[in-house]
């Protein structure tokens, strides 16, 4: 009966864990978003874009919204170009998108990861000659990785966010 109570305790603890874990990683991912999201006005007045890259943006950690702007490609290149985390060829910078992460609140581990995953869609997307484009296809397969891994923050967090540094 002890080793059953034990197991149960065991079992509770992994549980809490996973969940203050996935909770400590959604507020990471609010406070990268409203980050990055600094330098939207400055690109959307730059590229001249409307007020649909606006939607766009507010809508992108919505698993069912789609992602189909060229726009939103050249918002998130603009960026960042703009928060320095891509090189001249506009891949992912690893060592500033992990120092990014890490003044966001990630530790060592979960920014390895970021970065990680964003290579692996860079990767995988590297066929996609229209730069826009492939911007937006690395940010649609970055979205799908961090729903998998439960990390994506909710949107009404960080409208909050974004409007309170308003």
């Amino acid at each position: 009966m002890a080793w059953n109570t034990k197991w149960r305790l065991t079992f509770f603890a992994c549980l809490l864990y996973q969940v203050c874990y996935v909770s400590s990683s959604q507020e990471v991912m609010k406070k990268l978003t409203t980050g990055f999201a600094k330098a939207l006005d400055q690109c959307k007045e730059e590229l001249g874009l409307g007020d649909h890259i606006i939607q766009d943006f507010f809508n992108y950690w919505r698993e069912e919204y789609e992602l189909v702007n060229r726009d939103m490609g050249c918002a998130i290149m603009c960026m960042a170009s703009k928060l320095d985390l891509v090189t001249d060829d506009m891949k992912i910078h690893h060592g500033n998108a992990h120092e990014f992460a890490k003044s966001h609140g990630a530790d060592d581990d979960m920014a390895k990861q970021l970065v990680s995953i964003i290579h692996e869609c860079e990767k995988f997307h590297v066929g996609v000659a229209d730069d826009c484009m492939k911007t937006l296809e690395i940010a649609k397969c970055f979205r799908t990785k961090i729903h998998d891994l439960k990390w994506a923050p909710s949107m009404e967090t960080i409208l909050e966010e974004i409007m309170t540094e308003v």
